[in-house]
């Protein structure tokens, strides 16, 4: 069995603290508050994962953390350096002016999800909606035209139609930068499943966006999922896709889809690894599907009982010793240890895309 190193035991240094990395079958959860090195250790653990197995990894990028996941630090070991460089890696930015973006088709979205985006009720927006499911892009929906297709709508004569027409212009969803726009959608790479690839979330201009370029790789994903194509979707900052409350269409439409995974997704494996600073940030009915338990630094009481509840499997006296731990220090239990274990993480193979801003003195 592959095992992967991912630091030594706080409470016995020789000793090396590995993760099994045929475990990462089943959902993962991965907490710590601002400042507990959360975001550092799941870098240790993606470069582990890339340098030790063939698993594809989908990591969803909010705050910029990953974009240099194929960049080695010249202090790094020759050896894993070579083997990260020589990854196949995609970093997609959602920034208007890079040549690898995340961009989406919004003729690929199911009918829900055009709906969710233009806010559409099936019964409240009656006609409007109906003119939405018989939508249709021609061919393969590669070079739809948001102009035309509105100019389309309103020389109609139907009146559903010009009712959406006026809707889509009011939302100016079309003007997004999201939109593939007869280019490469993020699902076509997605298809061809490098071994890593980096969809940099924070370059958008309206937060519903990057919201809308996830629900898109989900559906598809999920849509997909009789091909039984292994993929571990790594999100970072979970609580911005997986709310316990959404309050837009887009927001519910996005953490349904990750309940249907978290709940069904494992058998053809869609895998989920959550990474979040407090467990009531998550929707519970995808928390209690996790199997796996990355724990950094937690001060709050409540957080912490709360995980106690939820992650039975992780002794209760580890879980209080969290809010005492150092930066780089985790608690790690469930199956893909062997037992719960505290460990210092090991030094990172590759640049840190983000870092905290120093106080200028």
């Amino acid at each position: 069995m592959t095992n992967l190193v991912i630091g030594a035991g706080v409470d016995s240094p020789d000793e090396p603290i590995e993760l099994a990395a045929a475990k990462f079958n089943r959902h993962t959860f991965w907490c710590g508050q601002s400042g507990s090195g959360k975001t550092y250790a799941l870098g240790v653990l993606l470069e582990q994962l890339l340098l030790h197995t063939e698993l594809p990894l989908l990591v969803l990028d909010p705050n910029a953390d990953f974009v240099h996941l194929n960049e080695p630090r010249p202090e790094a070991d020759a050896a894993e350096g070579a083997g990260i460089s020589g990854t196949d890696m995609r970093i997609l930015h959602s920034g208007s002016g890079e040549t690898d973006r995340v961009r989406t088709r919004f003729t690929d979205l199911s009918v829900a999800s055009k709906a969710a985006v233009l806010q559409l009720d099936p019964v409240r927006d009656a006609q409007e909606f109906n003119v939405l499911l018989n939508f249709d892009a021609g061919a393969d929906g590669r070079d739809f035209d948001g102009g035309n297709y509105i100019d389309s709508l309103r020389s109609s004569g139907d009146p559903g139609q010009a009712k959406l027409a006026t809707r889509i212009e009011n939302l100016q969803v079309l003007d997004w930068d999201v939109w593939a726009r007869g280019g490469k959608s993020i699902t076509d790479i997605i298809d061809a499943r490098p071994r890593a690839t980096v969809m940099e979330l924070g370059g958008f201009n309206s937060p519903a966006e990057p919201k809308v370029a996830t629900l898109a790789v989900l559906e598809h994903l999920w849509a997909t999922r009789a091909e039984r194509r292994p993929v571990l979707i790594v999100i970072d900052e979970a609580h911005n896709l997986c709310s316990p409350n959404p309050s837009t269409p887009v927001e519910r439409a996005l953490t349904e889809q990750l309940i249907q995974i978290a709940a069904e997704g494992r058998k053809f494996g869609l895998w989920l690894f959550l990474s979040t600073q407090r467990p009531g940030k998550i929707h519970p009915n995808v928390l209690s599907q996790c199997d796996n338990l990355g724990l950094m630094r937690i001060n709050s009481p409540r957080d912490l009982e709360e995980l106690a509840g939820v992650f039975g499997f992780a002794p209760q006296e580890l879980i209080q010793r969290s809010k005492d731990f150092v930066q780089g220090q985790g608690l790690f239990a469930g199956g893909f240890v062997r037992q719960a274990s505290i460990a210092q993480m090991r030094n990172r193979v590759t640049l840190e895309g983000g870092s905290d801003v120093k106080v200028p003195l």
